[in-house]
């Protein structure tokens, strides 16, 4: 059996002895970004980078990205689906493109890997025929090279291209699957299990504009591939629960595997990579997330929760740098707490079965559906499955349109207000700790077209005064109309010089620094002004409390 911590040393050695630098895998929960409540895709934080910022690592980068796709949580179960999983990822940055990336992708696949290469097929956008000619010349034949249209070989955050946003990057694609047998007579992206997508070749090479699609100043490459599943073809089998990284934390469990057992190895996973994130349950954002992940795992387990899988799931990861810094006795702790408060949840929500809906079942109590459907047969109740499934249709659409509004133009959209915002955040942290003092470090930060939101470290409720002062520094600042100064360097350097970071730990080892002046110096990756006149005079609009220690104020541009 390889594992996963082979396959991944492997990769990145591999793209390392071809010049490439390797980064450090962001967090699950994105900073400065709105539009998404996680991590999902190891372009995410590379964004910026895409769009042509410079960075300050060079060209050619490589890394395993840690990521989480709620939208996948009720899919787990099967042999493929999970929702936490490591992204391979390797970018040219207006260096190399299609004929480097393709010859060494096939080369990593079957010489380093020794996948069999009668069993790799691929797929190639439709109006890409540059791409389908290099796949002929590294071997490729005809019949296992499949053409499909936008739908499927065209790459965006938002799909297909009129879905996507203005200043959204985008290009074709070029999939490679494992063919892992049986009796379907199929092609690559049929469902059938016969085939598993095991790397995406991504050709970044367009930028949607008002008047229409754009070449990006330079062509870049972005390759994902999931480190689970190119494992599972490296041992020729479909199931990646059977890979050590799933396979370890179901031992500890006692359990074959089977549905049940693959979800609570996956929801457990998951819940321990998103608390050592900072991630906490609760009822909004990205803790209702790990809510559900949690409480969906416990029915599983039957009240057979064990500090030994947290310690699995630590364990299995131990070859990486992703727990150096946690705290394990929080996720213990966490966890265990959730745990009490679900069985109350749960003894509560039994007094009201007969009472109220199954949706508010699901919804206010938080009882994944399998615990529904057995407690209305123990009960002799009827179920109303169709009742139940267009309920849930009902409010998923609405979660989703009120998300649009929530994250409506966010930093990742990279648009000239949010751009702004984001190089005002700057100044209002160094005026904050100017007026209230140095203890006061940023606690997080989100910006919408509409607002900026901005955390800080602080004991107490500002006064109108402290608001007013801090204000005004911030718009003496911009009528100063300072030039912001950006410059790579050691971030150790930088740190010793007095820049500040929020998580300085996901910086790479030389990284950007901003200057605004002797006001602001701070790490940072996102887009910046040239100079604080084009900011425009702010208003801090009100504060609140955030948890005890953190305050949080929201600003907005005036005329």
């Amino acid at each position: 059996m390889v594992s996963a911590d082979e396959v991944r040393s492997k990769y990145l050695k591999f793209f390392k002895d071809r010049g490439h630098v390797e980064i450090p895998s962001a967090p699950l929960v994105p900073e400065n970004d709105p539009t998404t409540l996680f991590t999902g895709s190891g372009m995410q934080p590379m964004l910026p980078y895409l769009l042509g910022q410079p960075h300050p690592l060079g060209t050619r980068l490589v890394d395993s990205q840690k990521c989480f796709r709620a939208q996948d949580i009720e899919e787990v179960g099967d042999n493929r689906h999970t929702t936490f999983f490591e992204m391979l990822g390797n970018w040219s940055l207006g260096d190399y493109f299609k004929e480097e990336q393709l010859a060494w992708f096939w080369e990593l696949l079957t010489a380093e890997l020794k996948l069999p290469a009668e069993k790799l097929y691929v797929s190639v956008f439709d109006e890409d025929k540059e791409t389908s000619e290099i796949w002929l010349k590294l071997g490729v034949p005809k019949g296992r090279i499949f053409f499909y249209d936008e739908r499927k070989n065209w790459w965006s955050r938002s799909g297909i291209r009129k879905n996507m946003p203005i200043g959204e990057p985008g290009g074709p694609d070029s999939e490679v699957f494992y063919d892992f047998g049986g009796p379907h007579d199929c092609h690559p992206n049929c469902d059938c299990g016969r085939f598993m997508e095991i790397g995406n070749n991504v050709f970044m090479t367009y930028q949607k504009t008002a008047k229409g699609f754009v070449p990006l100043a330079k062509k870049n490459i972005d390759f994902g591939g999931g480190l689970e599943r190119i494992t599972a073809a490296v041992n020729n089998d479909p199931d990646i629960f059977k890979i050590d990284a799933f396979s370890s934390i179901i031992d500890v469990l006692g359990e074959n595997i089977t549905p049940q057992s693959r979800i609570i190895a996956d929801h457990i996973k998951a819940s321990v990579f998103l608390i050592a994130d900072g991630v906490f349950p609760g009822n909004k954002a990205q803790g209702y997330f790990l809510r559900r992940l949690l409480r969906r795992a416990m029915v599983k387990m039957q009240g057979r929760l064990s500090p030994a899988i947290v310690d699995a799931v630590i364990k299995t990861y131990s070859q990486t740098s992703y727990f150096q810094n946690a705290n394990v006795n929080l996720i213990k702790q966490t966890i265990a707490e959730e745990n009490n408060k679900f069985e109350k949840t749960l003894h509560d929500g039994l007094k009201k079965l007969g009472e109220v809906s199954a949706f508010d079942l699901y919804q206010s109590y938080g009882f994944p559906v399998e615990i529904i459907e057995e407690l209305y047969r123990e009960k002799g109740l009827k179920l109303d499955k169709e009742k139940f499934a267009e309920e849930k249709k009902k409010h998923q659409e609405l979660s989703r349109t009120a998300s649009a509004g929530m994250f409506k133009g966010g930093l990742a959209d990279q648009s000239e207000i949010v751009t702004k915002y984001h190089t005002a955040t700057h100044l209002l942290h160094a005026a904050l700790r100017e007026i209230l003092g140095n203890h006061v470090s940023q606690s997080g930060s989100n910006i919408t077209a509409a607002r900026l939101r901005f955390d800080f470290s602080h004991p107490e409720k500002l006064t109108d005064d402290q608001i007013k002062q801090v204000e005004d520094l911030v718009n003496t600042k911009i009528r100063e109309n300072i030039k912001v100064d950006r410059v790579e360097m050691p971030k150790a350097k930088a740190l010793a010089e007095g820049a500040l970071a929020f998580f300085p730990e996901k910086y790479p080892e030389v990284t950007s620094v901003y200057s605004i002046g002797d006001f602001s110096k701070e790490l940072c990756g996102g887009p910046h002004v040239q100079s604080t006149g084009e900011i425009g005079r702010i208003r801090i609009t009100r504060q609140e409390a955030v948890s005890a220690g953190v305050r949080r104020v929201y600003a907005t541009a005036i005329s």
